[in-house]
This record gives C-alpha cells, sequence and structure tokens, in this order.
C-alpha cells in the first residue's frame, strides 16, 4: 500500500554534496602537478570534475523526481541494455582500450565506463528479482543457483575487460542483499567457498594479479616493482602523521604517487589533512551507511528495501575497498573512492543511485 509523501532524507543528500565538494578541492590539490605535466594548466582535472559533478547533480535531481517503482517496471531491459554495453567495449571504434584494459566506450571526448552503470542497474534488476522470488529465494534450486547464475554471468563479461576490483564490489554487494532478502546461511557460506577457489584461480591465471597479492603479502619486497605504487600510498600516509602537511603540501603527487587524484586520492588527503582530518572522510560514509540502512528498514515495500540496503551497500562497500586498499589492508583493485576520486562515470551514476535512494527516502515510515 502506498504511503504518504514525505520529506526526503536531506542530511543523507547534504553529506554526499559535502562529499563532492571535498572531492573537487582535494582533486585539485592532488592533480597540479601531473594536470600542469599534461594539459600544460593545474586545473584541468578539477574542471572536468566540476562538469560531471554538475550532470550527476542533475541526473539525481531526475531520478529524483521519478517514484522509485518506475525503475522496477523497466528493470529487465535497463540490466540487458547496460549488459550490451559490457560487451561493446569490444566494438571496433567506440570501445576503447587504455593500458591493457577494454573498459569504456564512446566517440571522441565522450567516453563512459559501462561497468559503472552496470552497478546501479544490476541492484535495480536483483531488487526486483529479490521480491519476486520472495521466499523461493530460500530453495536451492529455484533461489541460490539462478542468483549464482547471474553473478556469474555478469562477472564473466566484467572479468573480460578485466576488472576484478568493480566485480569485487558487485559481487560483495549482491552477496550482502541476497542476504537481508532472506537467503539461507548455508547456502551462503557454500557460495563464499567457491568464490574463494574461483578467485584463487583468477590470481594464478594472471600474473599482474598474483604479483599484487604477493606484494600485498610483503609490500617492502619490491619497493622500486611491483611494490612501487602500495610502498608510495602508505608513505604518503605516513608522512600525514597527526594533522598532515597542510593543504597543498603534498610531496607525493609529484609523480611519485601513481594515479594521485584517482585511485590513490585519500593516500593525498591523509598526506596533506592528517590522520585526524582523514578520519572524518571515513566517519561520512560510516554515517551514510547508518542513514541508508534507515530508509532501507522503513522502506515501505520490499523492493525499495532490497534497492535502497543496495545503493548503501554499494557505495560503502567500494569506499571501504578503496581506503583499505590505500593502507594495505587489501591488496590495490583500482576502484575509486564514491564521491572523491576524479572520474566522470563513477560520480554520475553513484550520484543517480543516490537520487533514487532519496526518492525512496520519502516514503520511509520514520524521518527525522
Amino acid at each position: 500500500m502506498r504511503k504518504d509523501v514525505g520529506k526526503p532524507d536531506y542530511i543523507f543528500a547534504l553529506i554526499v554534496f559535502i562529499l563532492c565538494l571535498f572531492g573537487i578541492v582535494m582533486i585539485f590539490s592532488a592533480s597540479t602537478v601531473i594536470s600542469q605535466e599534461h594539459f600544460g594548466n593545474g586545473t584541468h582535472y578539477a574542471y572536468r570534475q566540476i562538469i560531471s559533478l554538475a550532470i550527476g547533480l542533475a541526473l539525481m535531481v531526475v531520478a529524483y523526481l521519478i517514484d522509485y517503482r518506475f525503475w522496477k517496471k523497466i528493470a529487465l531491459p535497463l540490466f540487458l541494455a547496460s549488459l550490451f554495453f559490457l560487451v561493446a567495449v569490444f566494438f571496433p571504434v567506440i570501445g576503447k582500450e587504455y593500458g591493457g584494459a577494454h573498459r569504456w566506450v564512446g566517440i571522441g571526448d565522450m567516453v563512459f565506463q559501462p561497468s559503472e552503470i552496470v552497478k546501479i542497474t544490476f541492484l535495480i534488476y536483483l531488487a526486483s528479482w529479490l521480491e519476486k522470488k520472495g521466499e523461493g529465494i530460500r530453495d536451492f534450486s529455484s533461489g541460490f543457483l539462478p542468483f549464482v547464475a547471474l553473478i556469474a554471468v555478469l562477472g564473466f563479461l566484467i572479468m573480460s575487460q578485466p576488472d576484478l576490483g568493480t566485480l569485487s564490489v558487485i559481487a560483495v554487494t549482491s552477496v550482502i542483499i541476497f542476504y537481508i532478502a532472506g537467503a539461507r546461511y548455508t547456502h551462503l557460506v557454500w557460495g563464499m567457498i567457491a568464490a574463494a577457489g574461483l578467485l584463487g584461480i583468477l590470481v594464478k591465471a594472471a600474473p599482474y594479479r598474483m604479483q599484487r597479492l604477493t606484494v600485498f603479502l610483503n609490500p617492502s619486497a619490491q619497493t622500486l616493482g611491483a611494490g612501487y605504487h602500495i610502498n608510495q600510498a602508505l608513505l604518503a600516509v605516513g608522512s600525514g602523521g597527526l594533522w598532515g602537511l597542510g593543504f597543498g603540501q603534498s610531496k607525493q603527487k609529484y609523480l611519485y604517487l601513481p594515479q594521485p587524484h584517482i585511485d590513490s586520492i585519500f593516500a593525498i588527503i591523509a598526506e596533506e589533512l592528517g590522520f585526524i582530518r582523514s578520519s572524518l572522510v571515513l566517519a561520512a560514509y560510516v554515517f551514510l551507511a547508518f542513514r541508508g540502512y534507515r530508509i532501507a528498514k522503513n522502506a515501505p515495500d520490499n523492493f525499495a528495501k532490497f534497492l535502497a540496503a543496495g545503493i548503501s551497500t554499494w557505495i560503502v562497500v567500494q569506499a571501504f575497498i578503496n581506503i583499505a586498499a590505500m593502507l594495505s589492508l587489501v591488496p590495490l583493485t583500482g576502484i575509486p573512492l564514491p564521491f572523491i576520486s576524479y572520474g566522470g562515470s563513477a560520480l554520475i551514476f553513484t550520484l543517480f543511485g543516490v537520487g533514487i535512494l532519496l526518492n525512496i527516502s520519502k516514503y520511509s515510515s520514520q524521518r527525522s
């Protein structure tokens, strides 16, 4: 039954907006040197991120204005369309390859990353599918096996690019939502065991993944080789101390730390702002998780519940994997820090997901 429409979760929206603005500021600081070297000015990446933020905020408003039930109606075609784009990365002309990875499609300067679209479209489809299954998801043959098949198809396409980091975020998020929907604990345990075995095969199949794992286990073994990235990140984090070197004073951004404005931006944040202030970033994501799960808990129906929980989990899981990688708690994965890292596709489609979540929050039974 439809509940009366109330106000959206303005606090959630405010925290997201603050993180986005903070991201612009930190991208400007982190990318000054590399931007000057590649484009002759120090504001290139910050300027492009501002444009992406404007587009993302516009899409967020559009998603907020659309009743969340609309997405359930088009869940399957939306998901199939995003799968098409995952395949399109290998098409001549529109498929783009950078550094040996096929992860982008586009023409000219209009380039986007389909895997970022899949993060939200798959969550929409999964929420719809789980609601339709109901108690059937507890059955091994009609619930667990189809769920595994969905992840397997998606995993095959994403690993063909290859992009283990994105697959990790999608897989972890999906398992959590599957559990929230009422899946059997024993099924999940066996699934995790199988996933661990498959992960081991994927690591052994690609030398660079095995190298990343070796470096993770012993970062000091190859300080100038495969371990260079993580060692520079740890040096940046350690140099920041409690209060940091000061905004704009990073030493690692002077072409020492790879991708200082993208995947490694948290290391620059820790170096310039220190442990105390960089911890506020971590606290912001924890707070977003709290607000997001509260929206899910009080959602008017199961579709809204699963989708709200999925979007919240996606954001937080990706944030913690990124930060953990910079602290050498997990192997480097190459995924961006939500709302903060440079990257148009990631920012735009994450904000789109936030818009859907805010729409759901209007129907929450408890708001403050």
